[in-house]
């Protein structure tokens, strides 16, 4: 199938590759650096930063996150962004990320803290979940002594790190857990049902597909899990009923992405639940195509971000 794809997105298109999720370990290697390099970086200088491992869910490791701190920031109240990198839960790293949240520290300027989760199938759900809520928590005790706000953090995750942050979102809103101040969602993977109008169409988009989708949440629920009536909320964000009392989000979608549609009806559900919702399609593109920084639609949508993070720094709960 032809897809109207920006035209300055059109051949890196084709050059990039399809996501083939039959072979986990391989992929893994393929696509280990892909996207650490991509997007504007801040001077090394201007940013700190640390890694260290908190304690991770009752039973579990340890669980490893890196902490972005801009250097030239007075501020010792710095707002956080807690950032869950791509991957269709099986792919990615906390290096994923790397070159984007060390612009983000800067641009808005935040404290940022990214959580390496465990991937699937080694731990399906709900490993990775559970790690960044551990790790959230965490966060929010630690905020303080991190120079940051305890008050006011904010999530980021794009693809699989969206549907993370959602189910995070959610979760936290159950147990009674850290206040969080905002939900930035890029593309996120929502629906394990692969039932939405996009999801049945693109079949063959760049870089990510139907069966893609189809693979990620197969290991990450289990072969024969996903669509079944077993999938909760908590897997799943697309299956809440109840969407009262989250914080306001910000959806990105691409035109050309399977996961289109379920991210326009998670930012409708949301609404009608009464949260405040920001959502923008970006014309001509497919999932991950910001990855292609030279075209102009990824610029904006790269800018956006911080402009939109930057904003809702203010906001606390």
């Amino acid at each position: 199938m032809k897809y109207a794809l920006d035209p300055q997105l059109s051949l890196a298109a084709k050059l990039l590759p399809t996501l083939d999720l039959s072979d986990i370990d391989s992929q893994r290697r393929k696509t280990a650096g892909l996207g650490t390099g991509l997007t504007p970086t801040a001077d090394q200088s201007d940013v700190v930063v640390d890694e260290l491992h908190v304690p991770g869910p009752a039973g579990s490791p340890d669980v490893r996150m890196r902490i972005y701190r801009p250097q030239r920031v007075g501020s010792d109240s710095l707002p956080s962004v807690y950032d869950l990198h791509p991957g269709g839960f099986v792919l990615g790293s906390i290096e994923s990320n790397d070159a984007a949240n060390r612009a983000l520290a800067v641009e808005i300027p935040a404290l940022v803290v990214s959580v390496d989760y465990r991937l699937a199938p080694e731990t399906p759900f709900p490993g990775a979940l559970e790690d960044c809520y551990a790790g959230l928590s965490w966060l929010h005790a630690h905020a303080s002594q991190l120079a940051g706000d305890a008050s006011r953090i904010m999530l980021h995750g794009y693809s699989a790190g969206g549907g993370l942050a959602a189910a995070l979102a959610l979760v936290a809103r159950d147990r009674g857990g850290p206040a969080i101040t905002f939900q930035y969602l890029g593309a996120p993977q929502l629906d394990d049902r692969l039932a939405t109008d996009s999801m049945k169409r693109f079949t063959d988009t760049p870089f990510a597909t139907r069966s893609t989708a189809q693979r990620s949440w197969n290991a990450y629920l289990g072969v024969g899990v996903p669509g079944s009536a077993h999938v909760t909320a908590h897997a799943a964000p697309a299956r809440a009923t109840d969407l009262t009392g989250l914080p306001p989000a910000y959806i990105a979608v691409a035109e050309f992405d399977p996961m289109r549609d379920e991210g326009i009806a998670y930012a409708q559900a949301l609404l009608a639940a009464g949260v405040s919702v920001e959502l923008h399609l970006f014309p001509g593109t497919f999932h991950s195509s910001f990855i292609v920084d030279t075209a102009e639609v990824s610029r904006r949508e790269i800018a956006e971000k911080a402009t939109v993070l930057r904003l809702a720094s203010t906001l606390k709960r």
